[in-house]
């Protein structure tokens, strides 16, 4: 193996992996929900225990992020989801409907292949194990170049929690030497059944790819509106608070800022009141230039950073206390790169003059991240309703995006897997929970006579003898129909009914000449011109 190229290594490994794994979830599989119960507490403790560190060395690997509300993301992710799905029924008899005599049985997957982001790299190590497991699944990772170490150590945590606690040995398992083509390995290994890809669109759209399930996660550029109605300092506190939160990695933390403006000087005021710096058109520039490379693709260099650490690497000066950027934008688009999504502390700023102009402004920002997520802050409960037919699996109101889009301040499920639906290329909507990791089967007993089933329906009406030219056939609910005869006998029982298997009819002039060519050109002509609209 030492004699081996990296890369070689590197598939070997996710071979390994998923063979081990495979035997893992064939043993896990047959766990019961009390065994289940006790490999989830232990995991919870254990990541309990090691939060802040986990938090730190995320930090101090990628340099996203802060480490209170990384260590905050890690407690999400075990306490808060144990809390939420520790009642959740994944195994056995799940659903009965004694009416329909039907109930459904819940079956594993299997093992399943987790990728990681770099910007959430341990909490989502530690959501992904925890719902992988109450489902009895195992699980393989492929962790983010950039994060692989703290992925790691967060990976080799859960997995021992859960062997102490009597889970099979492998059942979690991680790459240790990151290079695509182990990650490729693992996507198109036939052990592996299913795919969680969350991280960037090259990533998410290679797993639906790989031929096999997969849920992933698109982009988020969620626009928030503070419509007129709104408590303008609740709604600007909820908007700080998200975007700083983990300094906006969080994809369904806010980009942009939508108001009106009959409440702009409020909100500007406001924004200022809470650290919000506003960017003169020179300083936008500098921002820009410094923030986005080709365009619009983020310069990993300033995700999860500070308003502070921005400003000083685009050469302006601004207040210690600065809490975000916000830059005003005319338009949406190529040409104003504030206008796509921004994993960090800056936001665009837009206004409009009501409702209606807000409504046509989100959707063109939701396209440059379509599915995902959308905020609202209003007491009109009419503007809700009108706002809830935008392109977004989320529409939140009055919260903050990072917190309200992965349930940590709204009823959703805890999740820092977010599905986008199909309008965002991904296979499901919701927020990720163990639910979407089962196979569902279905149990169905027969509650009509298949025999006697086209009589004894009611709201089944047709002539059975005009359909079958059978006269033994009693018709259920006849049909007025032109008298036909035709040019062979019954073909099902025999009798002398002529049947319309052959579409031949005879001739009303005269039987013995067969078609009459006449009335079929005629007949034939007048389909045309109907087609045709004549």
């Amino acid at each position: 193996m030492d004699n081996m190229d990296f890369d070689l290594r590197s598939v070997q490994e996710a071979r390994d992996l998923c063979r081990y794994g495979a035997v893992a979830a064939e043993r896990i599989a047959k766990y019961t929900e009390e065994q289940i119960d006790k490999i989830l507490q232990n995991m919870v403790r254990v990541a309990e225990e090691h939060a802040a560190e986990l938090a730190q060395m995320a930090v101090e690997e990628t340099g996203f992020g802060k480490v209170l509300d990384k260590t905050y993301k890690n407690h999400a992710a075990s306490t808060l989801l144990y809390n939420y799905i520790k009642d959740m029924k994944t195994q056995g008899v799940i659903c009965e409907d004694p009416v329909n005599k039907m109930f459904e049985v819940a079956d594993p997957v299997g093992l399943i292949m987790g990728i990681v982001p770099s910007t959430n790299p341990t909490s989502t190590v530690i959501y992904k194990s925890m719902i992988a497991i109450k489902a009895r699944n195992a699980i393989v990772f492929s962790p983010h170049p950039s994060a692989l170490k703290c992925t790691s150590r967060a990976a080799k945590l859960m997995a021992q929690a859960a062997v102490d606690a009597g889970a099979p040995s492998d059942l979690i398992g991680c790459l240790s030497m990151c290079t695509m083509q182990a990650t490729n390995e693992l996507m198109h290994n036939d052990a592996v059944k299913l795919i969680i890809a969350t991280g960037g669109p090259g990533m998410v759209k290679a797993a639906y790819s790989a031929g096999k399930p997969a849920i992933g996660v698109g982009a988020g550029n969620s626009p928030s509106y503070i419509e007129r109605t709104a408590d303008v300092k609740k709604a600007v506190s909820n908007i700080i608070a998200s975007k700083t939160f983990d300094y906006g990695t969080i994809c369904a933390s806010e980009q942009s800022i939508i108001v009106e403006e009959c409440n702009h000087d409020a909100v500007v005021a406001e924004l200022k009141a809470q650290g919000a710096y506003f960017l003169n058109p020179d300083e936008l520039a500098k921002v820009c230039k410094v923030l986005f490379k080709n365009g619009h693709t983020m310069n990993a260099k300033y995700v999860g950073r500070s308003a502070k650490v921005i400003a000083d690497g685009a050469g302006i000066s601004v207040p210690d206390n600065t809490t975000v950027l916000i830059g005003p934008q005319a338009g949406v688009g190529e040409g104003y790169p504030l206008s796509y999504e921004k994993l960090t502390c800056v936001l665009g700023f837009y206004v409009v003059r009501d409702w209606h102009e807000a409504c046509e402004l989100s959707m063109k920002l939701l396209q440059n991240g379509i599915g995902h997520t959308m905020n609202l802050h209003t007491q009109d409960e009419k503007i809700v309703r009108e706002f809830a037919a935008k392109p977004a699996s989320r529409i939140l109101i009055n919260t903050g995006g990072s917190m309200g889009g992965t349930g940590l301040s709204t009823g959703l499920a805890p999740a820092f897997t977010l599905g986008c639906g199909t309008m965002g290329g991904s296979s499901v909507s919701e927020n990720v929970t163990p639910m979407h990791l089962i196979n569902k089967k279905t149990v169905c007993y027969g509650i009509k006579d298949v025999t006697t089933m086209l009589t004894d329906d009611e709201t089944f009406h047709i002539d059975a003898a005009a359909v079958t030219g059978c006269a033994k056939n009693p018709a259920v609910s006849p049909i007025p129909s032109t008298p036909m005869t035709y040019s062979v006998g019954c073909q099902s029982c025999g009798c002398d009914a002529q049947s319309p298997a052959s579409f031949v009819k005879q001739s009303s002039a005269s039987s013995e000449e067969g078609i009459n060519l006449e009335q079929l050109k005629d007949m034939i002509n007048g389909l045309v011109n109907a087609m045709k609209g004549e």
